[in-house]
């Protein structure tokens, strides 16, 4: 098995820590991309072509996952545990079309997007035919506590956007905002994956409340190396292009720690990139070099790493076991994405 340096302890974790994660619940994810391909079915031809285009192209299935293997830790053998991961990946897959739309993004994971294949209009009406969708398989459930966890974690995703929306190249946001947006939009619903898994199973609410602050925390350190990557890797292994976030002017941590540590020169160059979008072909490697130089890089990577060892503390209350293992070896193959 390949492995890669743990940067605290020194110790190796397993690079495919998060493909390990799978092969443990892959009778149960094949259930759910199952329940996924019969509920985005629909008379009107265009929904089920466009969904499956989002959904195609949506990764590892990570939230979902995260559904499933909480419930495994917590020792449940029903059956409710796949519709509700299933509705959890429909959320996810609504806020991407949303996302892609608002962001006027072109590229999704290496291939086109939905908007730009078929357009904004489409594209949004479709994800709220996803959320429509995950809200029949939470009535399907017919656990109050359910509704009450993803309805409320939809409610707070949408926050989420919209706070993002008012950061959007405005320099002067603070890393409490920044922290607020990913909270809101990102980890929120890490969460709400994680805290399914005891509630399925009917645990007490300590194991609930730990496996929720899991999500909550491994969600933000997730966020977290997405935006470092954004300045940091190829295009090729990010599915898109170096600097997006730079050249629409988002507002992410790495940008706020150089732009806390700039000189007043520097400050106005990142006000004439960020804020008025007056970029030359230039600017994205100077702003590369001003993140080095302020180690801005560095210590996003360290944020988030303190982030993912809130998420393994979390876990402290679960006894020793493979699945257990298995998710803390995930929050450092989260990490090390970074490296």
């Amino acid at each position: 098995m390949a492995v890669v340096a743990n940067r605290n302890s020194g110790q190796e974790s397993p690079l495919n820590a998060l493909d390990l994660l799978i092969a443990m619940v892959s009778d149960d994810l094949t259930r759910v991309n199952e329940t996924i391909v019969a509920r985005m079915h629909s008379q009107v031809s265009l929904i089920p072509q466009l969904a499956g285009h989002i959904i195609a192209a949506g990764g590892k299935r990570l939230r979902p996952v995260l559904t499933l293997a909480t419930s495994d830790l917590c020792g449940y053998d029903g059956e409710r545990h796949v519709k509700l991961a299933a509705c959890i990946e429909f959320i996810h897959t609504a806020t991407l079309l949303h996302d892609d739309v608002v962001d006027e993004s072109d590229l999704r994971r290496g291939g086109p997007s939905a908007n730009a294949v078929w357009g904004n209009k489409p594209s949004v009406l479709v994800g709220d035919f996803l959320f429509s969708r995950s809200f029949e398989l939470m009535v399907e459930d017919g656990a109050l506590s359910v509704l009450a966890i993803l309805s409320h974690a939809s409610s707070v995703i949408a926050e989420g956007e919209v706070l993002q929306l008012m950061t959007a190249n405005d320099i002067s946001t603070t890393e409490s905002a920044y922290l607020d947006v990913i909270r809101s939009k990102t980890a929120q619903l890490f969460a709400a994956a994680c805290r399914l898994g005891p509630v399925v199973a009917g645990r007490p609410p300590e194991e609930e409340a730990a496996l929720e602050s899991f999500g909550l925390n491994l969600g933000i350190a997730f966020q977290m190396i997405d935006d470092v990557l954004d300045y940091s890797a190829r295009q090729e292994e990010l599915g898109k292009t170096i600097g997006d976030d730079f050249h629409e002017g988002k507002i992410t941590l790495p940008g706020i720690l150089a732009i806390n540590r700039s000189t007043d020169e520097d400050r106005e160059f990142w006000r004439r990139t960020l804020e008025d979008l007056d970029q030359n072909e230039d600017d994205l490697r100077h702003a590369l070099n001003l993140m080095q130089r302020t180690r801005a890089i560095d210590d996003s990577i360290a944020m988030a790493r303190s982030y993912g060892d809130k998420a393994c503390d979390a876990l402290a209350l679960f006894p020793s076991s493979p699945m257990k293992k298995a998710l803390l070896d995930v929050v450092n193959f989260c990490i090390e994405r970074a490296y």
